[in-house]
């Protein structure tokens, strides 16, 4: 289990765990995270990455992507 940001551009991967706080953890998963879900990341523009999640695409900070274990 690695954090998000650290996982290979173009792979998907599943979603094992969403860390920090309820209130992060809430954000994430309005943002479409849920444990058991799918992600890949699709590129990176500075510090942020842009990933697929569902049938979306969806910008999130480095920060927040090392909340979302993979």
């Amino acid at each position: 289990m690695m954090p998000l940001v650290y996982a290979e551009k173009g792979q998907p991967q599943i979603i094992r765990r969403l860390g920090g706080n309820p209130e992060v953890r809430k954000h994430l998963e309005d943002l479409g995270f849920h444990v058991g879900g799918e992600v890949n990341i699709i590129s990176t523009l500075g510090e942020n990455l842009i990933v697929r999640v569902k049938e979306s695409r969806v910008a999130v900070s480095e920060e927040l992507a090392k909340k979302i274990m993979v």
